[in-house]
């Protein structure tokens, strides 16, 4: 059975950070629909003016941030220690777990273009150890398919493995395809699967979906994404719903709000990072 479009969401311009305009698409409005995906950040400018200032110091708990830059840098830095550039093509994977403190750092380049995740921790992980990953182009498999590419940015496709998540199973596609062009994705039924057109018109399961929009997709077997005339760039996330309650504050996502207090508290208590690290 073919997979339908249950829901769309078109992405909005604002600003967030120390003042980077972004298209926020998904956010606490959508957790429900799109669970596991808690948020989804487009950057696409031409004009360093748009995101320089980028992200300064901030904390997280109980939750992974996944920046996939297409075009452009990021320079991660963190209590951990961790300070690592990606760029053209490259991934971060932050899993905040019980609390970490990073800055995001975008330096100007000819196009900034990609997209940052949040992705939901299980109750039962919202507490593990910080940590950070990132996945280089060395690790990201390209692989040819009928009149374009799919990069493997994480989890699996046809036999090919890429960067396994820890916590929740993730498969992370990026589909480049020419004009007039189609594939068909097989998928688990029960599977949560959600895409988002980050370049380019494209008709998801028969309907036709603006650039810049998330669509959720029911169950089912398959998928068929075709492009228009013009190329087309389409991002495809598959996980697993974890239907549980959702407490969000700011850039902390508890499942109570007990627990967001707590971690607020902490924050205000300078307990916040398990590394015993103050800032």
């Amino acid at each position: 059975m073919e997979r339908k479009i249950k829901n769309q969401v078109t992405g909005f311009r604002t600003k967030d950070g120390a003042g980077v305009s972004l298209v926020r698409v998904l956010g606490n409005q959508t957790t429900d629909e799109y669970d596991p995906i808690l948020m989804l950040d487009s950057f696409d400018s031409i004009n360093p003016e748009d995101y320089i200032a980028g992200f300064p110091l901030h904390p997280h708990r109980g939750i992974e941030t996944i920046s996939y830059v297409y075009k452009g840098q990021m320079t991660h830095k963190d209590s951990l220690g961790n300070e690592d550039t990606i760029k053209d093509g490259e991934v971060q994977w932050m899993t905040a777990g019980s609390g970490i403190m990073h800055e995001e750092k975008l330096p100007a380049s000819e196009r900034m273009l990609g997209v940052q995740l949040w992705l939901n921790l299980p109750a039962k992980d919202k507490m593990v150890p910080p940590a950070y990953k990132s996945i280089k182009n060395s690790e990201i498999q390209e692989i040819a398919i009928d009149n374009g590419k799919l990069r493997l940015l994480a989890g699996e496709y046809n036999g090919a493995t890429g960067y396994k998540s820890k916590y929740l199973p993730l498969n992370y596609y990026d589909i480049h395809l020419n004009p007039n062009s189609s594939i068909v994705l097989d998928t688990d039924s029960n599977s949560s699967i959600m895409m988002f057109t980050l370049l380019g018109d494209a008709y998801i399961s028969g309907e036709l979906i603006k650039e810049k929009t998330a669509v959720k997709l029911s169950q089912g077997n398959s998928v068929e994404i075709k492009s228009t005339d013009t190329k087309a760039q389409v991002l495809f996330v598959s996980s697993i719903r974890l239907d549980e309650s959702i407490a969000w504050g700011g850039p902390i996502v508890m499942n109570t709000k007990e627990e967001l207090n707590k971690a607020f508290q902490d924050l205000k208590d300078g307990t916040f990072l398990k590394t015993g690290i103050q800032y």
